[in-house]
């Protein structure tokens, strides 16, 4: 079997089990600080190039290069050996996934909480639960798989072809449903934000894994290397999340409902990808180690573009970035519920060959 830095995960540390609980408290600082320091979030708005938040677009760096260097693109030529499993996952991301999540917030958003949510706000809430929806997870998933013993092959590969086809499908998908919400979204700046935020940590995490490999090896970079960053996303994730609260403050302080009503379509898309692609595997007779990644990499999302996306094309302070962050809130402990769901799961499925 390839090794992996996949392979190498020992699986979830204490602090990350917490996540949501820090997220929380960062959430909660954020929105203090815009409230009592209300200078904070108009300094940070000057700091700004075309749209995009400086220090925000650094945090996002600082959160997205880590997981790529634990992308090693020699392993695509492995996909064939499991190409089923890989067609679930890209149907089930580009095909599906994008187009549900829109049905469901839109249904949620616009009818079913209409008296509760203005129609303004609803199609702001709307385009951010849009960019979640079409940006399926690239680098969390190596956690859940790792923790459903997921093939660390296949997991890599998934990683690999799909940081490739976000770089085509991410923007018409973007463009075309916030097209249908009546929402104005220039190319430029969705290509920027793909340029800024998939390119340039891809390109340095490929640069990095070539020079650590050609230096010290590959076995240094796997057990060693890789891990030298195992709290800076976190970290960086844990930030940008107080930035952008600081300059939510007087939406959250005035509609902290909405939080509550935005998470309520995103956890049901969330186990509706899960049940599609997992229950596409099972149909497929796939085993447990192919299924059980197939079926986290599109219930996860890649939050840190969503984030970045919303930032760049709505600003930090709309609503908009508001739904994408309310995704990071959901992401940890839904997906540790799917883990559950899945190795409760696991005689279902033939082991693999």
């Amino acid at each position: 079997m390839m090794r992996t830095a996949a392979g190498k995960e020992k699986g979830i540390s204490s602090f990350q089990r917490g996540l949501t609980l820090w997220v929380l408290l960062c959430m909660g600082l954020g929105a203090a600080l815009g409230h009592f320091l209300p200078a904070l979030p108009r300094v940070l708005g000057y700091m700004q190039i075309d749209g995009i938040s400086l220090p925000i677009a650094l945090l996002i760096w600082v959160m997205i290069y880590p997981m790529m260097i634990k992308v090693d693109f020699q392993s695509i030529r492995q996909a064939g050996r499991n190409g089923k499993g890989l067609l679930v996952t890209w149907i089930t991301n580009w095909l599906i996934k994008p187009f549900t999540m829109y049905l469901i917030a839109a249904f949620f958003l616009f009818h079913l909480f209409s008296g509760l949510i203005p129609p303004d706000l609803a199609r702001q809430y709307l385009a951010g639960a849009v960019l979640l929806g079409a940006a399926p997870c690239t680098a969390m998933v190596f956690v859940w798989s790792t923790l459903t013993q997921g093939n660390p092959a296949y997991t890599v590969v998934q990683v690999a072809t799909n940081d490739l086809i976000i770089l085509i499908a991410f923007v018409p998908i973007v463009k075309f449903l916030l097209g249908v919400s009546r929402v104005a979204v220039p190319y430029d700046i969705l290509f920027l934000s793909i340029f800024l935020f998939v390119v340039i940590p891809l390109a340095g995490g490929v640069l990095t894994r070539y020079l650590v490999i050609k230096h010290r090896g590959r076995d240094y970079l796997e057990n060693v290397f890789v891990h030298k960053f195992d709290s800076t996303a976190t970290a960086g994730l844990l930030l940008t999340l107080v930035i952008i609260f600081s300059s939510q403050a007087d939406i959250i302080l005035s509609n902290p409902l909405h939080i509550l009503l935005i998470a309520i379509p995103l956890i049901i898309q969330t186990f509706l990808i899960f049940l599609t692609a997992y229950g596409a595997s099972f149909l497929l007779k796939l085993p447990f180690s192919i299924a059980a990644p197939a079926g986290m990499i599109g219930a996860s999302n890649f939050f840190e573009l969503s984030v970045a996306a919303a930032a760049a094309l709505f600003g930090a302070s709309s609503p908009a970035a508001l739904a994408t962050t309310v995704g990071v809130l959901t992401e940890v402990p839904v997906m540790l519920t799917l883990v559950k769901i899945a190795n409760r799961t696991k005689g279902w499925f033939p082991h693999e060959s």
